[in-house]
């Protein structure tokens, strides 16, 4: 295809230059982290005997990253080739945390775009490069993994090159070079190599870099001004904002306005940059460069720092709008306020305050009645916040996810998505009957190699929650489930109730293996004997349609006399536990999710039997709400 050029074609003559920023971007699980390793590592970043060095995912360094193997964050860091400073941005690569993705896009000039040999471009790596190419970033293609069995380098390259063509707007933008990299060995060739054991370095990357990735246009004798594109937090020196750079310099002790309040003035106390994976105090740093600033307590994400003499505001941040809304408030059960730090509705309110400052895809209304409205991306985005908070020692209980429908043009829209699904062909069934149960649009489904099947449905948003962890026990954890929201349609039809009644505790105290084994022949428990529960809390889940109540604390009743059929051991089946995402997928409009910092456990919204009775015959006026979320 003319405009491509692809390993040794004509490039750009080599110029030395100070600087480049660069954005790393791909899809979830294509190797972005491990190759930032890469570079990290062979720019001699870390001595030989440091600990780094035989680390993976090195900038994953919060718990719940490591755990899930994503990023969730934004980071960035800094290495130096041939005497030019690369700053690096790694992004998430899931679409619950796009908006992380598009805040800091602005920091870069140009962008790697990482792509799986064998999966190809999927819904966020058409998401990245849309936002890329909008900003006008220079992009550089990686086909990462070629060392995977069913590599399919050459269908990929020309899906990429389609892609390209499809979202370009300026014909300049499909000009970009192509590099193959086994991202966990640490190599990138120019040219796709016959053996994918050929040794070789990051060394071609980084002379790519440098030889196409512009220097970042800088004007110093203009005043300083900054767009603040991420924040951090130092016990020492306090809340910190990081950006790039637009124009002029910026010293230590320098006076600066938020072009938003310019009326106050702020006193720079402390300047850095990056240097490796951390921040290096400097006195002076000039435009093009990323810097952290300390001194400005009011600082929020999307504001302009600039020199008092210049107040015009640099262009905001364009974040894209939330899909899916929990209620959440303080835990309310009858064991409330025994095992978290915080429990009360003015903690959890602070709390979600600060993480608005730098959650931008956050959306929080206040519904004062001591709870609050949490708008997100997507199930993920919001299960990340509950997680959050748990870990860090906060009790609360939360309803079931609903989809946020908009009023368009006086008519009620909903939230709809693509969803690609990547398959072994023994599953190819259940993908077609589940996806059927819900109301998908098949548009596409073609087999990728001699094992997997790819589909490709429309489905609305509200239809997508829970089908993903459904999915993966269906398939025995091989699906490969990825969506991203296309627009806004007409509200569908209702779905029915894809889930079987609950197992509810009748009474409240300690689980017995003797009640316990009563229960699991009505169905699947999710408690262990010895366990406490208390009456309204969801102990398993139904074999039938119907809720049903069961006294789980019931003992064996004791006599004096002794026979073999009665003193016989009570085997149980292991109760199955589910993870915080998994609970929320469960919950119905009746039922909340208690979340605590040593337990989850889902109960009824009426705790008892009687009350349970009385609002199903109580008749229920329904109304939908349209108006506009705001923050607290």
């Amino acid at each position: 295809m003319t405009g491509f050029f692809v390993g040794n074609k004509p490039k750009k003559e080599i110029v030395e230059k100070n600087i480049r920023n660069i954005v790393v971007i791909a899809h979830v699980d294509h190797g972005k982290t491990t190759l930032v390793d890469a570079l990290l590592k062979q720019t001699n970043v870390f001595r030989e005997n440091e600990e780094e060095m035989g680390m993976e995912r090195i900038l994953d360094s919060n718990d719940l990253e490591r755990e899930r193997g994503i990023t969730i964050l934004a980071k960035n860091c800094a290495i130096t080739y041939k005497g030019i400073k690369i700053n690096i941005i790694d992004t998430p690569g899931h679409a619950d945390f796009s908006g992380e993705v598009e805040r800091t896009l602005s920091m870069a000039d140009g962008a790697l775009l990482i792509v799986d040999a064998q999966e190809g471009p999927m819904p966020q790596t058409r998401f990245v490069l849309k936002k890329a190419l909008e900003l006008n970033l220079k992009v550089i293609v990686v086909i990462n993994k070629i060392d995977k069995r069913f590599a399919r380098v050459e269908e990929v390259l020309k899906k990429i090159e389609s892609l390209f063509l499809e979202i370009a707007t300026d014909e300049k933008q499909l000009e970009f070079p192509i590099l193959y990299a086994i991202g966990r060995r640490g190599v990138v060739f120019t040219d796709r190599p016959l053996n994918i054991d050929t040794p070789g370095t990051v060394t071609p990357l980084l002379d790519c870099i440098i030889s196409y990735i512009p220097e970042p246009e800088a004007d110093d004798a203009k005043p300083f001004k900054m767009l603040v594109s991420s924040l951090d937090y130092d016990v020492h020196t306090g809340r910190i904002a990081i950006g790039k750079i637009k124009q002029g310099v910026v010293k230590t002790g320098q006076k600066v306005i938020l072009t938003s309040n310019p009326g106050k003035v702020w006193t720079i106390e402390k300047l850095m940059i990056a240097n490796g994976l951390g921040r290096e105090p400097v006195n002076e740093a000039a435009s093009g460069d990323i810097v952290a600033i300390s001194g400005i307590t009011d600082i929020q994400i999307g504001l302009t720092i600039s020199d008092p003499t210049d107040t015009t505001t640099l262009p905001a941040l364009s974040i894209g709008e939330p899909t899916l809304h929990i209620t959440l408030g303080p835990n309310t059960s009858p064991i409330a306020g025994r095992e978290g730090k915080f429990s009360t509705s003015r903690q959890i309110q602070q709390r979600l305050e600060k993480e608005l400052e730098s959650n931008l895809s956050l959306r929080v209304e206040n519904l004062n009645n001591g709870k609050f409205k949490i708008s997100g991306r997507g199930e993920l985005h919001l299960a990340i916040l509950l997680e959050t908070l748990r870990r860090e020692g906060y009790e609360m209980e939360v309803g079931k996810p609903e989809v946020i429908v908009k009023e368009i043009d006086g008519v009620n829209k909903e939230p709809v998505e693509e969803v690609d699904i990547i398959v072994p062909n023994e599953f190819v069934g259940t993908i077609n009957q589940e996806m059927g149960k819900r109301y998908g649009t098949l548009t596409k489904m073609e087999p990728i190699n001699e094992v997997e099947t790819e589909f490709i449905y429309t489905i609305p948003t509200k239809s997508i929650i829970g089908l993903r962890s459904l999915l993966l026990t269906q398939t025995k954890g091989t699906v490969i489930f990825t969506s991203f929201v296309i627009g806004y349609e007409p509200l569908s039809k209702s779905l029915p109730k894809l889930r079987k009644g609950a197992l509810i505790s009748a009474t409240t105290g300690e689980v017995l293996a003797y009640g316990l084994k009563n229960a699991q022949g009505r169905g699947i428990t999710f408690v262990e004997p010895a366990e406490k529960v208390y009456e309204g809390m969801i102990i398993g889940l139904n074999s039938k349609e119907d809720d049903i109540a069961i006294n789980v604390c019931k003992g064996k009743k004791l006599t004096n006399m002794r026979s073999k059929a009665s003193d016989g051991i009570i085997q149980l089946v292991p109760s199955t536990k589910l993870s915080l995402e998994q609970s929320l997928d469960f919950l119905e409009p009746d039922e909340l999710l208690e979340i605590t910092l040593s337990a989850t456990r889902l109960r009824k919204k009426r705790l008892t039997e009687l009350e349970r009775k009385r609002e199903k015959h109580t008749p229920k006026i329904s109304f939908e709400s349209h108006s506009e979320i705001h923050t607290v």
